[in-house]
């Protein structure tokens, strides 16, 4: 079984589409542990505020469908293939990591945005602190530790996962 942690975020009907994602990712992964749900500031755009987490999961799908089942949940909550990379978002899933796979294709992993964002990395060490990064072979919370995040705000918020 391979270990797979996904990103969640939303900033178009956040509260709707954020939930609809999360069920939609519980459906095929029940046995999952999810952080806390964050509000941060859009980044490299000017938009709305986004819902961002992070759910942890073992699979037997491989990569591959894994990719896709991401991709199919995001198209099935409004989510276009046509946005551009800084953009509002209904829903955008992404495979963080799958097990220690360092591969570009079908998906790029590990994510870039884990090192890069407070957003991805504040919900991973919530619920991954001791995991370790496959490339630059610290653990979650030694980047967290070593992350300045003083350009990007972010805030827990109360949220109501069914």
């Amino acid at each position: 079984m391979a270990q797979i942690y996904i990103s969640l975020g939303s900033n178009v009907n956040r509260e709707q589409n954020f939930t609809a994602g999360w069920a939609a990712l519980i459906k095929y992964f029940p046995n999952y542990l999810h952080s806390s749900v964050y509000e941060s500031e859009a980044v490299g755009f000017n938009g709305s505020n986004f819902y961002n987490s992070v759910l942890g999961a073992k699979t037997e799908m491989p990569l591959s469908q894994v990719c896709e089942l991401l991709k199919e949940i995001e198209l099935k909550n409004g989510r276009t293939r046509t946005d551009k990379k800084f953009s509002p978002r209904t829903l955008d899933l992404d495979l963080l990591f799958y097990d220690d796979v360092i591969c570009e294709q079908p998906a790029q992993l590990p994510r870039d945005e884990i090192t890069k964002n407070a957003f991805v990395l504040l919900p991973l060490f919530e619920i991954a602190p001791t995991h370790i990064h496959p490339v630059y072979k610290k653990s979650i919370a030694c980047i967290w530790q070593e992350y300045d995040n003083s350009n990007q705000k972010l805030w827990k918020v109360e949220f109501s996962l069914p």
